[in-house]
């Protein structure tokens, strides 16, 4: 079964939490503070693996989660970092963050990675807190909050060559010629429900990837038929071979109709370098009306015209030859329009949001606030004391006072509860 389209959900694993400990041993007096390190959750890593060619496993899983950082112990014992969560993903694999619609990567290289959901960072221990004037710190930090996406795939099958064309146009038979590939093959439309890939031999050193894209019809990039489910993967490919039903009633209205359904999908398919050949030439009919076929092709630009046979395997390999040629002269993707595999948060985390609740409870938002609150033991004193100072650096008590906060009144945070004193 071929899948070309998956949505899964990913979190990154919790870091460990801190501990607030004092070192506590025989004839050695006053000790210190010796609380140890968090270590850090996993990250959410997609990697390309070059042996997958479609998205089903995603199907059948579809919750990944990385697993947490152990907390931190005395003596200033770090806890063990969560190894990433590392999925495998098949070349061509387009992400996106399924809630926001945002692109965050485009996998094509073998090995190449793309961080989706950072693991959250160790707490810190009670022995960072210590200073000149406070050496017996109650202090430390939970382990931050993991991050968690629900991410969606689309897979667009690298090749460098596509055959395009209107269903039952010959492409698959011409596919099993060219390549070792072996594609269904019948005389009706549709018969290629799946793209299909094959690898043409052209010398000792060289070979190129075919991909035989399915039949479209009118409407297509709207989705009617097999529509914008394998047009995608025509964007991929680096030539096309537009390949012309001889026998059809209207070769001409054929190769209008495909042009225009590729165009709407996508303007830059356009662009790509197009070799036009008609098929089936071995028949009276269709070298009978070459002629004006020729002419008319002529008329929308097409100043070559190629005639085979895939089933004859005329003029098979000069094709081939002739679109080769033309891949050698179009640039592959260029990197620089790809996006880069690394995680970039877009908003600024000190950023906060207050908004009065109906029953009149004041609501703080913001990323930076939230997270704060989750690393905090608000049961030790000098936590508490540090998060009041983050609230006063961050803006958040001034803007409260300003927003008309009063003594006794509830301030909410995240999952956390507090009442107002000045």
């Amino acid at each position: 079964m071929f899948i070309d389209q998956a949505e899964i959900y990913v979190r990154s694993g919790k870091g460990g939490d801190g501990m607030m400990h004092f070192h506590r041993e025989k004839y050695v007096p006053r000790g210190g503070p010796d609380g140890g390190d968090g270590g850090k959750g996993g990250d959410v890593v997609l990697e390309v693996k070059p042996t997958l060619n479609t998205l089903l496993e995603f199907r059948h899983k579809e919750r990944y989660i990385a697993p947490d950082g152990k907390g931190g112990g005395p003596n200033n014992m770090s806890g063990k970092q969560g190894p990433d969560l590392v999925i495998h993903v098949p070349p061509g694999t387009v992400v996106f963050d399924a809630a926001t619609g945002d692109l965050l990567g485009d996998l094509i290289e073998t090995g190449q990675r793309l961080i989706v959901c950072k693991g959250g960072r160790g707490g810190r221990g009670s022995q960072h807190f210590a200073t000149a004037r406070n050496q017996a710190p109650r202090t430390a930090e939970k382990g931050e909050p993991s991050e968690e996406k629900r991410l969606r795939f689309e897979l667009k099958l690298i090749a460098d060559i596509g055959l395009v064309g209107v269903p039952n146009a010959g492409k698959s038979t011409l596919l099993s010629v060219l390549t070792n590939a072996k594609p269904k093959i019948a005389p009706y439309p549709f018969t290629t429900l799946t793209p299909n890939l094959g690898v043409a031999q052209i010398d000792y050193e060289t070979t190129v990837v075919l991909a035989d894209i399915p039949g479209l019809i009118e409407g297509a990039s709207q989705g009617a038929g097999l529509g914008f489910e394998f047009l995608r993967h025509v964007q991929r490919t680096r030539v096309l071979i537009h390949l012309l039903d001889g026998l059809s009633e209207d070769p001409i209205a054929d190769f209008s109709q495909i042009n225009t359904e590729m165009s709407l999908f996508d303007p830059n398919i356009a662009k790509k370098p197009q070799i036009v050949a008609v098929n089936k030439i071995d028949q009276p009919e269709v070298q009978e009306r070459l002629p004006k076929l020729k002419k008319e092709l002529k008329k929308r630009g097409v100043n070559e015209l190629w005639t085979v046979s895939a089933l004859a395997r005329t003029n098979v390999r000069e094709l081939l030859l002739e679109a080769v040629g033309k891949l050698a002269e179009t640039p592959a993707i260029e990197d620089a329009e790809l996006p880069m595999p690394v995680y970039k948060p877009k908003e600024d985390p000190q950023e906060f949001s207050i908004r009065r609740e109906d029953n009149g409870d004041w609501r703080v938002s913001g990323t930076a606030i939230e997270r704060a609150a989750k690393m905090t033991y608000f049961e030790h004193s000098g936590s508490l004391r540090r998060f009041q100072r983050l609230m006063e650096a961050l803006g958040i008590e001034e803007a409260l006072r300003k927003a008309g906060i009063q003594d006794g009144d509830t301030v909410l945070i995240g999952e956390f509860e507090f009442d107002w004193q000045d």
